[in-house]
């Protein structure tokens, strides 16, 4: 299919950014866009890049630099900036960028065809035996753990010797100011007490520490199997360039549109969904719905049925079938050069223990039959266009957010660090988030993603961590008579977009007829 002139040109422009070693803002992307037929992109990068040379650790072309360099202020509409407000317009969609951007999808990681849980001692053994081999192995290729020996090779050692030991966590006791842990590996277990002459850094490591967690302890070896520890060492993520797509297309982000539920955000979604169609908002905005290539929906689609007493006075839809049918013809308006990607949630029909397969296609047949979609299961790791990207519905906020001090539902994007931190998705075992003892944990996250997508607590949040995007993405529901009881603001119509080049973050604010931008 044959490009505008307009676009031949933009693409030109970028091609020329990347070349330089240079990427461009959403902001500076979307001026460039915008431009007037008399102004070359390309040369207005150009003349940025001059400039940009003499700012050694400048890496990105915003929207400011590019204006510096434009001959005259351009002729355009609102270009998109932090806290900014967009009329709304309706008319005919604009040719979309994203349709000319051939689809790039890679399942990395997906549980489904795995799943055969043994709810025998052998199956619960031969779980944790895998999760502490994958973590061990995570712990070891961290130089400061390399050189850990067994727990039965640490009680061997005469006291006053310094130790490395790696462990799982199989008792904490805090008492006085002092934490004493329990660590255990196939053939022993020692203790490890942690106080205040260990060092600040160890007691808040210590305190955030949660039962079946997998750690290396650094310390002396005292009397009696005890190891006074003065560091405690996480899997943790590395220090890494994080790869990125080669082109600037998007990918949205959502989750928890509990459709079926009396509180489910109907005008909002409608909006959202035609903006996404190109047929909403102005030209700014409609340029940003172009480049969206990707859907992703990190569960609870519907609102289900029997989830939790009471439910039925909750639902607008009472079948599970019919709600899935609602979702379906929702996104069926989603335009069909945009991949969706989908797992399920807690509310969804599959299994409640994690890691859950694909939603079950006898009651959601309707989802299957109406459009292609990647159905995945929870959680699922996907490549989009060389970006690697974490997909998790994400019930385990419940257990530390209410275990570990200082983390809450309010700020889900602390938990979702700890996750990365310990390198495990829910690491307490046999609290309120139920986990099959299957032969291997799919919960061990043993590759390092660009982008973490988690759901599940309706609060839109999003930092970065050496390097990985984490983002928890709100919901479509309004505030529930549970999260009112449980005292929960949830944030809900909000959907963040990323830019699968730069790695940087928009969200868009639907829930009122105008649509808000927000950094």
């Amino acid at each position: 299919m044959a490009l505008a002139e307009g676009e031949v040109r933009l693409r030109e422009a970028l091609s020329r950014a990347l070349e330089a070693g240079y990427q461009l803002s959403p902001s500076a992307l979307n001026l460039l866009a915008s431009l007037p037929p008399d102004v070359d992109p390309e040369q207005v990068v150009e003349t940025a890049l001059k400039q940009a040379k003499e700012d050694p650790d400048l890496l990105v072309l915003d929207e400011e630099l590019l204006r510096s360099v434009l001959p005259e202020e351009p002729k355009q509409e609102e270009a998109l900036g932090e806290a900014c407000l967009f009329e709304e317009s309706i008319g005919p969609s604009r040719k979309a960028y994203a349709a000319e951007v051939e689809e790039r999808v890679e399942v990395l990681m997906n549980p489904t065809e795995h799943l055969a849980p043994e709810g025998t001692v052998e199956g619960y053994l031969r779980y944790f035996r895998d999760r502490f081999v994958k973590l061990e192995s995570l712990l070891r290729r961290r130089m400061d753990a390399r050189d850990a020996v067994s727990i039965s090779s640490a009680l061997r050692m005469p006291a006053n010797t310094r130790v490395k030991v790696i462990g799982m966590v199989s008792e904490k006791r805090e008492r006085e100011g002092k934490i004493l842990i329990t660590l255990e590996d196939f053939e022993a277990q020692i203790r490890v007490l942690v106080s205040p002459s260990s060092g600040e850094g160890a007691l808040k490591k210590a305190r955030s520490l949660v039962l079946d967690q997998v750690v290396c302890v650094s310390g002396v070896k005292l009397d009696r199997g005890l190891i006074l520890a003065d560091n405690i060492i996480w899997p943790d993520l590395p220090q890494r360039q994080v790869k990125t797509a080669d082109e600037p297309v998007y990918a949205a982000l959502l989750s928890d549109l509990h459709y079926g539920s009396k509180t489910f955000m109907t005008d909002a979604v409608d909006r959202m969904l035609s903006w996404l169609s190109g047929r909403l908002g102005n030209g700014g905005l409609q340029e940003l719905a172009g480049r969206v290539k990707y859907l992703l929906i990190a569960g609870d689609l519907v609102d289900g049925v029997g989830v939790y007493p009471g439910q039925r006075d909750e639902l607008s839809v009472e079948s599970l079938y019919e709600q899935y049918r609602g979702v379906a013809a929702l996104l069926e308006r989603v335009p069909e050069h945009i991949a969706v990607i989908i797992i399920p949630g807690n509310h969804d029909a599959s299994r409640k223990a994690l890691p859950q397969p694909a939603i079950s296609k006898e009651y959601a047949e309707p989802l299957y039959e109406t459009l292609p979609v990647y159905s995945l299961g929870n959680p699922a790791l996907v490549r989009i266009h060389g970006v690697d990207v974490l997909l998790y519905h994400g019930q385990s906020l419940d257990d530390l957010s209410s275990t570990v001090p200082g983390l809450s539902f309010h700020e889900p994007c602390r938990a979702m660090r700890l996750m990365l931190q310990a390198r495990h998705l829910a690491p307490i075992y046999g609290g309120k988030t139920s986990l099959a003892p299957e032969a291997q944990d799919f919960l061990v996250i043993t590759h390092e993603p660009a982008v973490m997508h988690v759901g599940h607590v309706h609060v839109y949040q999003h930092e970065t961590y050496r390097g990985t995007v984490l983002v928890n993405s709100g919901a479509w529901q309004e505030q529930t008579s549970y999260q009112k009881r449980m005292g929960l603001e949830p944030t809900p119509g909000i959907l963040p977009i990323i830019n699968l080049q730069t790695l940087e973050l928009i969200a868009l604010d639907f829930t009122k007829p105008q649509i808000a931008v927000l950094k």
